[in-house]
């Protein structure tokens, strides 16, 4: 039995659950909202007990990746993202998500084969067109106080 692209395309249509979107849409507001509030709390503490701005941002930073790290390692992160959807994916969790997710998953074939080469598989791209638009934005700037 032949089935053309359209007819699948239909099929899966039919039989896939429905998503609830405007339930989905509040959870990722909630949560990503809740991301976002929990790293201000911890810069603006960070900002009381003497840290500079920047410096505050930077621990805010390495805090959030550092629980994501160790929630994603213990399978916890997953059981919050099917709740809060893309509400996990505010950049700087999401990304770190993205790093270790893949090195668990691959660790038995090898620290370089396995880890090593898939490591990067999602985050890579982000990584390398995010370093490329910072370059070619750079660039643009330049030129243009130059002159």
């Amino acid at each position: 039995m032949r089935v053309s692209n359209e007819e699948y395309s239909e099929m899966v249509e039919e039989t896939a659950p429905k998503s609830p979107l405007l339930k989905d849409c509040i959870n990722a507001f909630i949560f990503g909202g809740a991301i976002c509030a929990f790293g201000e709390l911890l810069r603006e503490i960070f900002i009381r007990y003497g840290a500079a701005e920047d410096n505050a941002k930077t621990y805010v930073c390495l805090i959030l990746i550092g629980i994501t790290a160790i929630l994603t390692g213990i399978g916890v992160f997953d059981k919050i993202a099917k709740v809060a959807g893309a509400g996990t994916i505010v950049p700087i969790t999401g990304f770190a998500n993205s790093v270790v997710a893949p090195a668990m998953e691959f660790q038995t074939e090898g620290r370089i084969m396995g880890t090593g080469a898939n490591m990067f598989k999602l985050s890579g791209p982000v990584i390398v067109y995010g370093t490329s638009a910072a370059v070619v934005y750079g660039l643009i700037a330049y030129i243009f106080k130059l002159y």
